[in-house]
């Protein structure tokens, strides 16, 4: 079970909450206006414009706790650095290759491991990767009528920009390689597909079974298979006991893909 839920706001042209002096006030007035949002330093006058988030930096605890307590109360989302318990939120590390943006966070553990951690993925995401995403964009029109199957252009896509395809993210990208791989795209298959899982834990799966199950539109399982092993397929995809319905899912236009445990591993 995940702890927080990750969200990326729009901020730009917003009103937000910045009170407080020092390093941990100016760092978050420059990441609020990197974002596009408008810095109000004071409370009042921020509750007054209809903010909705508010960083409260005040170093005396007193100010700190009065002034979050005050943002609560006019229904603002509040972060106070360093004080993890005054926090509705936190704010990640963030790797950009815009318009990607990758958002690492601990939770408030460790700032510094979310900042290892993205100094480790910036070394392996080419700055191409924020081209790549916007030359999908463009051709979403042409995706659309090459696949006018919503599931089969999410087949079709998962393909592509998998390991080793044509659109691999972690490859130089540019509009022409979209271009060209929409050009010739082949139809994504879509037989059912049965996965025998070896364990309980996720990390047995291949890579294969990983990715399968990650495209799957309909996940029909046993119900010995455990919360961790389908927290790893798509949030959207519709879920279904075997043996409730089947020809429900025998029918189904998406990709089925079906997660049993071998009787020896049913302990």
């Amino acid at each position: 079970m995940i702890e927080s839920l990750p969200l990326f706001h729009r901020l730009s042209g917003r009103p937000v909450v910045v009170t407080g002096d020092g390093e941990a006030a100016d760092a978050k007035r420059r990441l609020v206006e990197r974002a596009g949002g408008r810095v109000v330093r004071d409370l009042a006058e921020g509750m007054a414009a209809g903010a909705r988030i508010a960083f409260i930096a005040q170093e005396d605890e007193a100010a700190a706790q009065a002034d979050v307590g005050r943002a609560r109360e006019a229904g603002m989302l509040v972060n106070a650095p360093d004080r993890p318990a005054l926090c509705d939120f936190t704010v990640p590390s963030i790797l950009d290759r815009t318009p990607v943006l990758l958002a690492i966070g601990t939770g408030g553990a460790s700032a510094g491991l979310a900042k290892q951690l993205r100094l480790r993925l910036e070394a392996l995401l080419p700055q191409s990767l924020g081209v790549l995403a916007s030359a999908l964009l463009a051709a979403r029109p042409a995706l659309r009528a090459r696949f006018p199957d919503a599931g089969e252009r999410r087949r079709a896509l998962d393909a592509a920009l998998g390991q080793g395809g044509a659109l691999d993210p972690l490859e130089d990208a540019d509009a022409e390689r979209v271009a060209e791989w929409l050009a010739h795209a082949p139809q994504a298959p879509r037989a059912p597909v049965e996965i025998t899982l070896r364990s309980a834990d996720p990390e047995d799966l291949t890579l294969r079974e990983a990715r399968l199950l990650g495209s799957a539109d309909l996940i029909v399982h046993e119900a010995e298979v455990p919360p961790a092993i389908l927290d790893r397929a798509r949030a959207d995809a519709a879920r279904q006991l075997a043996g409730a319905g089947q020809q429900s899912f025998e029918m189904h236009r998406g990709l089925v893909v079906t997660l049993r445990f071998p009787a020896a591993n049913r302990d």
